[in-house]
């Protein structure tokens, strides 16, 4: 779009099914890349992601053309295909529905990307729950709690 400026930052978070420990740390580089490429490939600049074994955070800026919750479908669903088709679990690997959008200004992007590179350090003093609630609550989202991810003690097959 011609004469269109912006500058929209969104840190997305959303979760394996199940909450299971089940993004390979052997291939996490390797899932990476895959997302920077579908990210990519939608016109949006990845900026930070690190893909944790029960959840994902990705940083990315936006142009105002692309619908988030396209964009988001499009990395869950390409990526759920691609743990999939490499077989690096048993089984049928897929993402919890929705997630996490959180927006920040450009001063903030060297703090998120601090954050998201950090996720390892970060999780040994909270878990991955107390953390995403941690958002809804810093960002004032309002929640109901049977619309949140499932949590590993409350997970049924």
């Amino acid at each position: 779009m011609p004469n269109t400026y912006s500058q929209i930052y969104i840190q997305v978070v959303f979760a394996v099914q199940g909450r299971l420990n089940l993004v390979p740390k052997e291939h996490k580089e390797e899932l990476h890349k895959y997302i920077t490429g579908i990210v990519t490939k939608r016109d949006a600049k990845l900026i930070a992601i690190n893909c944790m074994p029960d959840h994902t955070h990705v940083f990315i800026g936006l142009k105002p053309s692309i619908l988030l919750s396209d964009l988001v479908r499009d990395i869950k669903a390409g990526s759920s295909k691609f743990i999939n088709d490499n077989r690096w679990i048993k089984g049928k690997f897929s993402w919890q529905e929705g997630f996490g959008a959180f927006s920040y200004s450009h001063s903030h992007i060297d703090n998120v990307i601090h954050y998201i590179n950090n996720q390892e350090e970060h999780h040994k003093r909270q878990t991955f729950k107390e953390e995403y609630l941690a958002f809804l609550k810093r960002f004032e989202i309002d929640y109901k709690d049977e619309y949140l991810f499932k949590w590993d003690e409350d997970w049924i097959e």
